[in-house]
């Protein structure tokens, strides 16, 4: 049994912390977010949710684009290629943990 759980280190500890997970989880489902919807679908404070994305982009998981709408600044966020992927292989390393144990 220890061999198998031994797996478990081997995940993507990036997107392993449940923040970031949460960020990727909402990421994964749609084309791209504004950040205030991560806002409020996170309950993080701005400042943490900052951070976290910051992490998610440093590590190409994310893209960040910050744009206007008119004169109001609007900041959208979306998954990189590389960062679905790597989501996809976290989720599948996850469910193939489950089922060896």
């Amino acid at each position: 049994m220890t061999t198998n759980l031994r797996s478990v280190t081997d995940v993507d500890r990036l997107i392993h912390e449940p923040a970031r997970l949460m960020i990727m989880a909402l990421l994964s489902g749609v084309a791209e977010v504004d950040f205030l919807y991560l806002l409020r679908e996170t309950g993080l404070t701005k400042g943490n949710l900052s951070a976290h994305l910051a992490k998610l982009e440093q590590a190409n998981y994310i893209r960040i684009e910050k744009v206007f709408r008119g004169k109001i600044p609007n900041t959208r966020i979306s998954l990189t290629p590389s960062g679905r992927e790597a989501f996809e292989d976290y989720r599948r390393q996850l469910k193939e943990i489950a089922t060896r144990i």
